[in-house]
């Protein structure tokens, strides 16, 4: 008896060290996550134009299709490479991530600058110029997730530079694969109510029973493009503090030019001493404000090789 309870005792307390190793890795998952904010917040504001134009009712499959190839592309992909890099070359991981922060760079600084100068794109008079339904939807489709899959790669990057290094590759591997699934629900599945929201409002503007339900439908109508357009905006000034940051950090970690991530945090700190009141929120604006300043100039100056160079090399298509 005395030995069936010891044994009883073991498993409970391999149970408590499951759960607890469960409970790290959920938490070391969604504190990652939130690092990657800013390419999020922007591949949920990209994705809703691959549906622009095409069938209703072809939405929410093509919109399946674009999340199936990003977890394919996060837990097929990335997610080895990563875990293969950690292990094998760890000094590599800042480097590249600065190289995906000059990449955000230079997405934001595009979309403000067809903000200042908007002009059509060749790539949009192609997709225009395509008349088969299924042929589009295809080259949409593929376009979609060719475009998660670079911004795939630096969520992968930022989330693994997050996981603590001294953990197992099965802790490492765990949290990078759940936090990639998380983000990939949340941002397809937001994109899902996003288009769909249109269809929603013009049904209940058209069947509400109430003369409320009917108008709460019709602001839904009225409001989805302002409110694409708000998503739209807060994606590139997301994408853009978030490149500047990653950049201006990595120069400080690996000690190339730490000179500016310095200055900019002294400059956050004593404007927060100088208001006095909510000292942190007033550090991360003035921090933030100016990651994205440096994130746009470092965009600026990227525009012509993204353009003229690496965009042409890989017949990549910029959204």
């Amino acid at each position: 008896m005395s030995g069936l309870l010891a044994l009883l005792d073991d498993v409970a307390g391999i149970a408590k060290v499951a759960a607890a190793s469960v409970d790290d890795v959920t938490a070391q998952a969604v504190k990652a996550s939130t690092k990657a904010a800013g390419v999020v917040i922007d591949d949920a504001a990209v994705t809703p134009k691959y549906v622009t134009g095409l069938d209703p009712a072809r939405e929410l499959p093509i919109i399946w299709k674009i999340t199936r190839g990003s977890i394919f592309n996060k837990i097929v992909i990335l997610l080895p490479a990563a875990l293969l890099l950690s292990a094998i070359a760890p000094w590599v991981i800042t480097p590249l991530l600065m190289l995906g922060g000059a990449y955000l760079c230079f997405e934001g600084a595009e979309k403000v600058v067809h903000w200042v100068a908007p002009g059509a794109s060749h790539a949009v008079e192609e997709d225009l110029s395509i008349r088969d339904p299924a042929h589009l939807e295809e080259t949409r489709v593929r376009g979609a997730i060719k475009t998660d899959f670079i911004l795939s790669a630096e969520i992968m990057t930022i989330i693994l530079n997050e996981i603590p290094t001294g953990g197992s590759v099965w802790f490492q591997g765990v949290a990078l694969g759940l936090a990639g699934l998380v983000i990939t629900a949340v941002v397809y599945g937001s994109v899902a109510l996003i288009v769909k929201m249109d269809d929603v409002g013009l049904s209940l503007s058209r069947y509400g029973r109430l003369q409320v339900t009917r108008s709460v439908g019709r602001g839904l109508v009225r409001g989805m493009p302002g409110f694409l357009m708000v998503l739209g905006t807060v994606g590139t000034l997301a994408m853009l503090w978030v490149g500047g940051a990653i950049i201006l950090h990595g120069l400080e970690v690996t000690q190339w030019w730490p000179q500016p991530y310095e200055l900019i945090h002294d400059v956050a700190k004593y404007a927060a001493e100088v208001v006095g009141q909510a000292k942190g929120l007033i550090a991360w604006a003035v921090q933030a404000l100016l990651d994205g300043i440096v994130g746009l100039f470092i965009g600026i100056a990227l525009i012509p090789i993204g353009t003229k160079v690496i965009g042409p090399m890989f017949g990549a298509n910029s959204h």
